[in-house]
């Protein structure tokens, strides 16, 4: 069961449409109308959260345009450190044959973050919608 009210209320329509309409062509149109209602919703949704940021970014208080910056920087570091000083430090400590282990980060919840902040999800879901994405 999907926990936003948008997606719950898709679900209950495609299954409503399945009991509705046994025909296949029609309940498949029925289907990509309801797709079709779902990408709309999330398109518009997408503009206005892009028209949010360009208001933030806009405004003059740093806690209110800097606050992005400041999550970018945090990403930024913890790749860093992930990706290039701890393995780096690993290899030191190895060298010096030290007991001492770099600690690592959960790049889970920092790719999360990441990549939405990039916007990477709804650009994935764009492409797919728009049948641009190629295979790739």
């Amino acid at each position: 069961m999907a926990f936003d009210p948008i997606t719950a209320a898709l679900d209950i329509g495609g299954k409503l449409i399945d009991r509705l309409l046994p025909d296949k062509s029609a309940n498949d149109a029925a289907k990509a109308a309801l797709v079709q209602m779902q990408l709309n919703g999330e398109l518009a949704q997408i503009q206005g959260q892009i028209q949010t940021n360009i208001a933030e970014a806009a405004n003059a208080h740093v806690f209110v345009s800097g606050w992005r910056p400041y999550i970018g920087w945090i990403c930024g570091t913890g790749l860093g450190y992930e990706f290039l000083l701890r393995p780096i430090l690993t290899f030191t400590a190895g060298l010096l044959h030290s007991a001492v282990v770099a600690p690592n980060i959960d790049m889970g919840d920092l790719i999360i973050l990441l990549t939405g902040m990039l916007g990477f999800g709804a650009m994935r879901s764009f492409d797919k919608a728009k049948d641009t994405d190629n295979g790739h």
